[in-house]
Order: C-alpha cells, then structure tokens, then sequence
C-alpha cells in the first residue's frame, strides 16, 4: 500500500472514529479538590511511566525487572504509595472496582513474569492495561 493510501486511510479511520470531543464527552464527571486532581493524574502519569519500563524489560528479556516494577509500582504493594485509601473515597464505586481490578492484574502479572516465560507473563499484561482503558473510557476527573 503507498504511503499515500495509508495517510488516506488513517485520516478516514480518524474522522469515522468513535472517539467523543470535549463537548459530547459522556464519561462520568468524578470531582476532586485540586489538590487530589493533581495527586490522581501524577499516580496516572507514573502508572504509564511504570508500563513502558515493563515493555522494555521484558523486550530486553528481563522478567523479573519488569515483575518488580509492576508489582512496586503498579500492584498491591503501590496501593500505600498512590494513597489509594485516601483517593478512593472521593470515588464512585465503579471507578474503585476498576481501579483495584487493575492492581489485582498488576500483581498477578508479576508473579506470573516470575515464572519466566515471557508469551504468558504478556497475555497477563494485558489485563491491566485492559483495566487502564476501561477506567479512562467510563470516568473523567476535574
């Protein structure tokens, strides 16, 4: 296909897509004070931060690196670094379910990068990201 093609094809793909604008955003509207909303999106920055070391360990077929950064920083051990406690509160209980399915996922993906095999411990990955995008498509914060 030309290069020519793909640019055509992915400006249809674009305009067509069911992406929503600002205007018709219909993801629940979660407030927080300032302070929190800012405290949210930096764990969030981190958590982004934190699956892109994993992706380049595991590309560099360190699995145990990418087991301890998902399991510090993204897993249940993270929850008293995030001040999940103190965050959750001001949840729904929608958003709470979402977000402790995703630290769930996170640890069982590193125990699973433990055991070494990498196809597997990449399926398990999977799971929290999956946890990832369903939060970001249902909530919004401000």
């Amino acid at each position: 296909m030309s290069a020519i093609r793909q640019s055509a094809l992915l400006i249809l793909l674009w305009l067509t897509s069911p992406i929503s604008t600002a205007a018709e955003d219909t993801r629940q509207l979660v407030e927080f004070p300032e302070m929190m909303q800012e405290h949210m999106l930096s764990n969030m920055r981190d958590h982004l931060l934190a699956l892109n070391e994993i992706l380049i360990n595991m590309g560099n077929g360190e699995l145990d690196k990418a087991a301890d950064i998902a399991e510090q920083r993204l897993g249940m051990s993270s929850l008293e670094l995030h001040g999940a406690g103190h965050m959750a509160a001001r949840m729904p209980e929608g958003m709470q379910q979402t977000g402790t399915k995703m630290h769930k996922a996170a640890s069982r993906f590193a125990l699973k990068a433990q055991e070494g095999e990498l196809l597997p411990a990449y399926r398990m990955l999977s799971d929290v990201t999956s946890s990832c995008v369903a939060c970001h498509a249902g909530y919004r914060i401000r």
